[in-house]
């Protein structure tokens, strides 16, 4: 590989990252000029959430036919057309139309770059990739936190949306970087088996869909990543509510403090990649879980504002060595052939997590209480842990059976 793309991929992923928290953290300022209610927000990122999981599921045919890196570039001009969008917006049935470029946008991307770094580079690289995102994904917030103390959340968007075009210039600068830089292709039954029956890519590529959902795993991979990204996405998106409703901190304070379980995750991936050199992939999941469960405990004992930071980055430590493992060990555990095909699903039903359980937290919260935050985030990091367990007795099953 070029020793030039490795920065490019990086760079790319701190825009995916850029503002996957801004709305949340704008949010409790953004709502009363709206006229909306504190669960409404639910609703755009539901939108997004859509928005990814369409284009995730279409990245095996759009990438094939125009390749990682124009997709990629392709894929922040859009992110930065919904962000531009946000901040002119007066009314909420446009934000809610500016968060289809934003997700259909993000979708693409993730599932792309996740499956080409996962088989063209090692571990360490998949951990830092993803310690980019959280350099976006924390920042975001500084920035949006920054404009409101101005006066101004739109403002914040604008300047992330500006910050997104920079971003895209400067990937399409470096298409010629990508040149001939291809993934394997899935097989289905034509190809490879000796059917002989010309079956072609198209169809290759929707046998090999169908027999994935079949092999022992699949669903067990694609429940953690439901849960993991529904975990993540609530954490993220409701930290800044659930500091202001719940816990009596200043709107501006909050916005602030919930960059700080974003910080968490980029600095626990950043150091995270060193331990992967040395630790497996399986044991790198267990190993965030439990800083999780730490972090959500502390959330939950009653020792004031400094146990609420402390829980926050915590479980921002937790998650950053979760997903870049279970990505990195897709092509082990299920092949090179259908990585692409697989990490788009998995990128799916990640997605698919986003735009059912946090949304869901968002009506509880404003039925029932936003101090069920901390139980909602427990209930996901146990079913995650169930199910991540149950893959490794099934992948431990098969490499026992090839002995």
């Amino acid at each position: 590989m070029p020793a030039g793309l490795l920065p490019i991929i990086y760079l790319a992923f701190i825009s995916l990252g850029l503002p996957d928290s801004a709305l949340g953290s704008a949010w409790p300022t953004m709502a009363p000029g709206f006229g909306a209610g504190v669960s409404w927000v639910g609703l755009v990122t539901m939108i997004i959430a859509a928005g990814t999981i369409a284009s995730s599921l279409m990245s095996v045919k759009v990438v094939d036919r125009f390749g990682t890196g124009r997709v990629t570039v392709a894929s922040v001009f859009l992110t930065a057309a919904g962000l531009v969008g946000f901040s002119l917006s007066d009314a909420f049935w446009q934000l809610c139309v500016w968060a289809i470029p934003y997700g259909l946008g993000a979708g693409a991307v993730d599932a792309a770059l996740n499956s080409f770094v996962a088989v063209h580079y090692e571990s360490q690289h998949m951990s830092w990739l993803h310690c980019m995102w959280g350099v976006g994904a924390s920042g975001g917030p500084v920035i949006m936190a920054q404009c409101i103390g101005a006066g101004s959340w739109s403002l914040g968007f604008m300047v992330l949306g500006g910050i997104q075009v920079l971003i895209a210039v400067v990937l399409t600068v470096s298409l010629p970087l990508w040149k001939d830089r291809t993934l394997p292709k899935p097989a289905g039954r034509g190809a490879g088996d000796g059917s002989g029956d010309g079956a072609t890519e198209e169809g290759a590529l929707a046998v090999s869909r169908r027999d994935l959902l079949r092999r022992p795993g699949v669903l067990a991979v694609l429940v953690c990543f439901f849960c993991y990204c529904a975990l993540e996405t609530t954490c993220g998106a409701w930290a800044a509510t659930y500091c202001t409703l719940a816990r009596g901190i200043p709107a501006e304070t909050a916005a602030a403090w919930a960059s700080l379980f974003y910080i968490g995750i980029t600095i626990g991936r950043g150091v995270s990649g060193f331990i992967s050199i040395k630790v497996a992939d399986h044991n790198m999941i267990r190993l965030g879980q439990v800083l999780v469960a730490v972090g959500v405990a502390c959330m939950l004992l009653p020792l004031g504002d400094g146990a609420l930071v402390a829980g926050l980055v915590l479980t921002g430590l937790g998650c950053a060595p979760i997903y870049p493992s279970i990505i990195h060990a897709t092509p082990a555990r299920f092949g090179d052939n259908v990585a692409l095909a697989l990490t788009g699903m998995q990128m799916a039903f990640a997605y698919v997590g986003s735009l059912v359980m946090s949304p869901l937290f968002g009506v509880l919260a404003q039925l029932i209480s936003p101090e069920l935050y901390p139980f909602y985030l427990a209930v996901l990091l146990v079913v995650m842990i169930l199910f991540a367990e149950k893959l490794n007795r099934v992948v431990s099953r098969r490499r026992a059976r090839a002995a």
